[in-house]
């Protein structure tokens, strides 16, 4: 996929935009074809060296872009060329995608194993041994704690797992 066509999905424009945020999207939002320095993308840009710094930083930790360092022999300073790889982006975002599932499943489990109890002033949460602990009773607010139903997030959590299973191509037994 060309950068012109990853750039124009939404859900690659969201997914730059969370991990660069909104100062460094316009380096994420326009990566130049060859090598460019962090100057000349700040110049051109017209952004703060340091947001693009840190931009770039980012994006190369998440493997889509790359730099190559070149020392002056007059005065010794380095200069970093970066260039951008966006192709690794599917990739990346399969792996996002795949955290998110086993975040979920934990977190459906977790929800399932666990009886939990609500303080409906202050709507703090409490488990079982929390809430036995303070005598069932709100720490806060001194309101009894209410036994709480988790049958509408467990059901929520269910569907998104589906789904995800779904679009990844899990299989629900393994």
């Amino acid at each position: 996929m060309a950068f012109e066509d990853l750039l124009n999905d939404p859900v690659i424009q969201k997914y730059l935009h969370e991990l660069v945020g909104p100062t460094g999207m316009p380096v994420a939002a326009a990566p130049p074809d060859g090598e460019v320095t962090d100057e000349e993308l700040a110049e051109e840009l017209g952004l703060e060296l340091n947001d693009v710094r840190r931009a770039l930083f980012i994006l190369y930790e998440n493997d889509l872009a790359e730099y190559r360092r070149v020392r002056d022999e007059d005065s010794g300073w380095l200069t970093y060329l970066w260039t951008f790889h966006y192709e690794n982006i599917p990739e990346n975002l399969e792996e996002e995608m795949y955290r998110l599932l086993e975040a979920l499943e934990e977190r459906e489990e977790y929800e399932r194993q666990h009886e939990f109890y609500l303080c409906e002033v202050c709507s703090l949460r409490f488990e079982f041994g929390e809430a036995m602990e303070y005598g069932f009773e709100c720490p806060e607010c001194s309101s009894p704690l209410e036994a709480m139903e988790n049958d509408r997030l467990l059901e929520a959590a269910e569907q998104r797992v589906d789904e995800l299973r779904d679009e990844l191509n899990v299989d629900v037994t393994s």
